[in-house]
C-alpha cells in the first residue's frame, strides 16, 4: 500500500514514475491484513509495561503476542528501546506526531478511491472493539472518552443487550459490552484494493517491473556528473534520479547496505478464513476481541480471523500457534465454519523502536527517499504516507510538519 500510493502520489504531481516489485502490487503485506482503515488509531500500539502483560507475554500465552527465542539476541536492542519510548511521556510525544498523520487518512483514502474507482470495496460503517470483562470495559470506555475529547474520534457505547442487537452472530452472553468506533472503514479486499490503485497508476502512464530492489545503487550518467540512482529489473537496468525505498518490512535490509541503522523490528502476523455457510448468519462488522487479542473481519474470500504479533526473523519458518489459540478464542463468540482448505497466510509488519515512520530524504544520500516502519498503520497511512513524501521530494508544501517522521532523527 505505502509503495503503490507513494508511486500514484508522484505521479500525480507530474514525476514520471516506475514502480519496480518483486512481486505484484498489494501481494504481500498489505494483503494480509484486517482491511480497516483506522481513523480512531491516533495512539501508536506500545510495548505493555504493566507486570502482568509482560508475564503473559514472557509465557508466549494467548493470541496476542508470540516470540521465538532465536530471533530475541538480533533484536533485543530495538526491543529494549521500543519499551522505554513506550513510557508515558515519550508515548504521549509520539501519539501527537502520530495522530497528525492519521487525521488525514480518511480524506486521502477517498481521494484515491476515486481515481482507482474502488469504492465498492469500501464499507463506512467502523468496527468494534468487545470486552469479556466488566472491569475491561469500564477501563475501555474511559480510554474511549479520553480519546474522543482530545482527538475528536467518535465512538458509541454498547452493553451486551445492545450488542445482540446490533451484531446477532455474536454469543453476548459471554461479552460485558463493545465499543462502537464509527469513523474506521473497512475494506472487503485489501489486495485488490492495492492492485486497483497500481492499474490506475499505470493507466495514467506510469510503469510497474518486476525487479530486484536490493541492486539498488549509485549510478554517473555518462557524460554528467550528476549522480543517479540504478536497480535492475527483468527489462533492464533503471535509471532515475530520485530512488524511493518502500520496502515495508525489508526496507531495513537494503539502507544497511547503504551504511544506515534504524531500530527497525519485525512484527509477524497470520491469517486465516473461514467461509460461513449461505444459510448461516453473517457477521456485519468487524470486531476485536480485546481480552484475547485477535480481530475476525468479514470479507470477499469469508471471515477472515487475524492474530496479534510474533517477534521473530522475518525468514523464519511459520509458527501460527497464535492462529489456533485465536481460532479457539473466536469459536467462544460466534459459530465459526470450518477453516477454508489454504494454508495459513503469514506477513510482516515493519516497527521502529519511537513508534513513529520513517519518511523524509535519507540524510547521507542525494537523491534517495525513506518511506517505510509504519508498523501497524502502513494500510492506513499509505495514501498519507505517499503524499506527504512526494510533496518532500516536489518541493510542495507539506501537509503536516515532517520534521518527528525524518530519517535523520536517528543520527
Amino acid at each position: 500500500m505505502v509503495g503503490t500510493c507513494t508511486a500514484l502520489q508522484l505521479q500525480r504531481r507530474g514525476c514520471t514514475v516506475t514502480l519496480v516489485d518483486r512481486r505484484a502490487p498489494g501481494r504481500e503485506t498489505s494483503y494480509g491484513n484486517a482491511g480497516m482503515i483506522q481513523r480512531e488509531a491516533v495512539e501508536p500500539y506500545a510495548f505493555p509495561r504493566d507486570a502482568r502483560s509482560i508475564f503473559d507475554l514472557l509465557r508466549r500465552r494467548g493470541a496476542a503476542v508470540h516470540w521465538h527465542a532465536s530471533a530475541l539476541p538480533r533484536i533485543a536492542p530495538a526491543l529494549w528501546r521500543y519499551f522505554r519510548h513506550s513510557a508515558p511521556a515519550p508515548h504521549a510525544r509520539a501519539t501527537q506526531a502520530f495522530s497528525r498523520l492519521i487525521a488525514h487518512c480518511l480524506d486521502e483514502h477517498q481521494a484515491l478511491l476515486s481515481l482507482s474507482a474502488a469504492d465498492d470495496l469500501v464499507r463506512r460503517e467502523g468496527f468494534r472493539f468487545v470486552y469479556r470483562s466488566t472491569a475491561a470495559f469500564d477501563r475501555a470506555a474511559s480510554d474511549a472518552q479520553r480519546l474522543t475529547d482530545a482527538f475528536g474520534v467518535r465512538h458509541a457505547m454498547l452493553d451486551a443487550h445492545a450488542l445482540s442487537a446490533a451484531e446477532p452472530a455474536l454469543r453476548t452472553d459471554r461479552l460485558a459490552g463493545a465499543i462502537h468506533w464509527l469513523d474506521p472503514w473497512s475494506v472487503s479486499d485489501p489486495g485488490e484494493l492495492v492492485a486497483r490503485h497500481a492499474n490506475a497508476f499505470v493507466q495514467a502512464g506510469g510503469r510497474i517491473v518486476q525487479g530486484d530492489a536490493f541492486t539498488l545503487q549509485q549510478a554517473s550518467s555518462a557524460g554528467s556528473s550528476a549522480t543517479r540512482w540504478r536497480v535492475q529489473t527483468t527489462e533492464g537496468a533503471v535509471d532515475a534520479a530520485q530512488a524511493v525505498v518502500a520496502l515495508g518490512p525489508w526496507s531495513d535490509a537494503l539502507v544497511r547496505g547503504l551504511g544506515y541503522r534504524f531500530p527497525l523490528f519485525v512484527k509477524r502476523g497470520y491469517h486465516q478464513h473461514y467461509r460461513p455457510a449461505s444459510s448461516q448468519a453473517g457477521l456485519r462488522l468487524a470486531f476485536l476481541d480485546a481480552e484475547r487479542g485477535y480481530v475476525l473481519v468479514p470479507m470477499r474470500q469469508g471471515w477472515r480471523l487475524t492474530t496479534g504479533a510474533e517477534f521473530a526473523r522475518i525468514d523464519a519458518a511459520a509458527t501460527p500457534v497464535q492462529l489456533a489459540r485465536a481460532e479457539a478464542a473466536a469459536r467462544e463468540l460466534v459459530d465459526l465454519p470450518p477453516a477454508a482448505a489454504e494454508p495459513p497466510w503469514l506477513g510482516a509488519r515493519p516497527c521502529i523502536a519511537d513508534m513513529l515512520p520513517v519518511m523524509g530524504a535519507a540524510p547521507r544520500h542525494r537523491g534517495l527517499w525513506f518511506n517505510f516502519a509504519h508498523a501497524h498503520q502502513g494500510f492506513t497511512l499509505g495514501p498519507v504516507a505517499g503524499r506527504l513524501l512526494a510533496e518532500l521530494i516536489t518541493g510542495e508544501p507539506p501537509l503536516v510538519d515532517p520534521t518527528p517522521y525524518a530519517p535523520a532523527r536517528f543520527g
